[in-house]
């Protein structure tokens, strides 16, 4: 997800009550909301998500990982358009789940979203004064 570090870059990175809303017609608005709660692993998590009509297509759950440079890594899939949530990554009853087919599929939808992101020009359209509340 490179598109969304670069906007996170100029954004001054992560931090609690991040959240910004780009609007880049005639594409659905992207939203990224840092979240109250970790992700799996104990890191901090991001929400990705376009939204058209009210229902996401899609919503994506991310840690943001900064061991050998800034990466994002899926734990969370949701498509309202077609009816999909998906976990990947999760703690249940004290216990780290890993579904590793479900991880390298979202890790993948990830890829194709970015590039979809990169190509309707996201990371251009973004801007702090406009794009950030305060």
């Amino acid at each position: 997800m490179q598109t969304i570090l670069a906007i996170l870059k100029q954004a001054g990175g992560w931090n609690h009550g991040l959240y910004l809303k780009i609007e880049n017609p005639p594409y659905a608005a992207l939203v990224i909301d840092a979240m109250d709660e970790s992700g799996p692993c104990g890191l901090p998590a991001l929400s990705v998500a376009q939204y058209g009509d009210a229902l996401c297509k899609p919503e994506m759950c991310f840690e943001l990982g900064l061991a050998d440079g800034p990466q994002l890594n899926p734990f969370y899939y949701r498509n309202d358009y077609a009816g999909i949530e998906q976990w990947s990554r999760y703690i249940y009853d004290g216990d780290y789940i890993h579904l590793s087919d479900v991880h390298m599929q979202h890790e993948r939808l990830a890829r194709q979203w970015d590039n979809n992101l990169r190509l309707q020009g996201f990371s251009e359209a973004f801007d702090p004064h406009k794009h950030m509340r305060g």
